[in-house]
């Protein structure tokens, strides 16, 4: 909701991901966490619980509106992504979700730490109860005493966020396995899902697989998913955790799941401290050697005539595997036992089911470095999505946007939406921005035609040599040309401003549609309006290089048509 009680359910990119991953498994769990809010809700703080029920309200319409407009059920809500809870926002929020009939959604709390929410139920019979799942972020296969005493599930419900290569992989077999047996959680959520962002961005390449270039199509599944696949293509949610679990004599752990119907999967890894260690928190060494490991199954499972094999060996590439089957375990002679050999940064899957599969695909396209020559009219009548290709918000919302009093060249346009701050969950920059192309480009050019909508005090930019985003935008430096309604220009090395390398006056008003132009070359930048030069040769020496940008000076509504850039190198 851009504005007060404003519903629009076709947004974004998740109604599409979640449908298609629907179709793939229509058992799927989805959840919903916030991790900022509208600003509208904080009435001028921000703060999301001023009001408690319009909050409330908001996440309820969401998920009301998953159901009515693209028939998702939303099975799990969260609070607010690793920030401060509200006891009272918390019960509000279960009251009006049953309010609804949403009885079936479950409330999880409180994505931060194991406390303050543990300690709060214990000590508050009706928050234990509205709350059926704690989670805790990158928890370090550790939980807390309080946590266990609420009999509640614990879930490590963000964990991962490390470089998809190897030692990410081999990070992700150990929490897999250990959160369970250290920390007693039952789930284990990786962040995130598929690398799909300019890499240089923070946490660039931290998905289970890489796909960052929908210019070329390219795409990479890295070990992440196969080491993921040692226990999701063999349980389920649902399936149980045996108590026989834990630690191997020389390093390493075993688990062992059954879905109460005679299945039986155990998850043997032995990661090394030196290729398992997480972005997050710190690993204290432990040693990993070769052993022998000796199973026995016992009652039911002694039945049990064959075990599926499935391995993964991370490490040296000559020989390295990922994810494959071996001969199957015959167990009719051996009174239920077997023994396996480990060597260290192995992962063993054993298994009765008899559906695992190592999916193939045909090669994706080659690598290919962002267009040197890119342009975008944002001329689409019906978008299939409301953002445009290729751009990265990094701060506001820049959409789709179709002008009705204007049957001409700028009826269809990219417009900044957004015309307040955000309840924010990282430091946003008090502009917005939204970043393209190729962080390599270094000499280029950018031309944008572009219309501020707020006389007097209403601003916009182009930028080129952009060099910081996500979490790190508000000390983003680059080349920024801006103009204002108020009929004067700047120079800045800087998103924030600081940097000033020039100013003046120019003959512009709010909405009137002008043609910037940035040219970079260089350590020299030059700057036209509508054709005309404003400032020429103006010396940039920092940063070297970076992406190009459009934003606005403040939250305030600005369109953007006809964006051209050009890169040189």
């Amino acid at each position: 909701m851009h504005y007060a009680l404003d519903e629009n359910y076709f947004r974004g990119y998740e109604w599409w991901l979640m449908k298609e991953a629907k179709k793939r498994n229509p058992n799927i769990i989805l959840m919903g966490l916030p991790w900022s809010f509208p600003g509208w809700l904080g009435k001028g703080f921000n703060w999301p619980y001023v009001n408690l029920q319009l909050t409330a309200y908001y996440v309820m319409t969401w998920i009301v509106g998953a159901k009515h407009y693209h028939d998702l059920d939303i099975d799990y809500i969260g609070i607010w992504n690793e920030r401060s809870f509200d006891i009272n926002y918390i019960k509000v929020l279960r009251r009006m979700l049953n309010y609804q009939g949403l009885h079936r959604v479950k409330i999880i709390a409180s994505d931060n730490l194991w406390e303050p929410i543990s300690a709060s139920m214990l000590l508050d019979t009706e928050l234990l109860n509205v709350i059926d799942v704690i989670g805790a972020h990158y928890p370090g296969t550790r939980t807390v005493r309080d946590a266990r005493l609420t009999k509640k599930k614990l879930w490590s419900s963000e964990d991962f966020s490390t470089l998809n290569n190897d030692v990410g992989a081999g990070c992700l077999g150990r929490i897999l396995n250990q959160n369970y047996i250290n920390g007693y959680m039952t789930a284990t959520i990786a962040w995130n899902l598929v690398a799909s962002y300019y890499e240089q961005l923070p946490y660039g390449r931290c998905g289970l697989m890489t796909a960052q270039e929908p210019w070329s199509g390219h795409y990479a599944v890295e070990p992440p998913i196969w080491v993921a696949a040692h226990t999701t293509q063999f349980t389920q949610p649902g399936w149980y955790y045996l108590k026989t679990v834990g630690h191997l004599e020389k390093g390493g752990s075993y688990v062992a799941l059954t879905d109460g119907l005679g299945n039986l999967t155990i998850i043997v890894e032995t990661m090394s401290h030196k290729h398992s260690r997480c972005i997050r928190p710190f690993l204290p060494y432990f040693n990993v050697s070769h052993q022998f490991a000796t199973f026995l199954l016992k009652g039911s499972f002694s039945e049990i005539p064959e075990l599926q094999v499935w391995y993964t060996r991370l490490g040296k590439p000559s020989k390295r595997f990922l994810f494959k089957q071996l001969d199957s375990l015959w167990l009719l002679d051996s009174g239920g036992a077997f023994t396996l050999e480990l060597q260290e940064d192995e992962l063993f899957t054993l298994t009765t089911l008899t559906t695992g599969g190592k999916g193939s695909c045909p090669p994706p396209p080659e690598s290919q470095p962002f267009p040197q020559v890119y342009d975008d009219d944002f001329d689409v009548d019906y978008p299939f999505f409301s953002e445009a290709p290729n751009f990265a918000d990094q701060t506001g919302v820049f959409e789709y946007f179709t002008n009705i009093e204007d049957p001409g060249e700028h009826r269809f346009t990219l417009r900044q939406v957004l015309n307040q701050r955000p309840i924010t969950w990282a430091a946003d920059a008090y502009n917005t921005i939204s970043v393209i192309g190729d962080y390599k480009w270094s000499n280029l050019t950018v031309r944008c035609d572009v219309y501020i909508e707020t006389p007097e005090k209403g601003g916009v930019f182009i930028a080129g040599r952009v060099n910081k985003g996500g979490v790190l935008i508000r000390s983003a430096r680059g080349v920024f040309f801006w103009i204002f309604a108020n009929g004067t220009y700047r120079v800045t090395g800087d998103l924030a401003g600081w940097i000033i390398y020039a100013l003046g006056h120019v003959d512009v008003t709010a909405k009137r549609w002008y043609t910037l132009t940035l040219i970079i070359k260089g350590p020299f930048s030059s700057g036209t309006l509508n054709g005309k030069s404003v400032w020429k040769n103006i010396p940039v020496s920092f940063p070297k290089n970076g992406w190009a940008a459009i934003g606005t000076h403040s939250f305030e509504f600005a369109q953007f048509d006809n964006f051209h850039v050009e890169a040189t190198s």
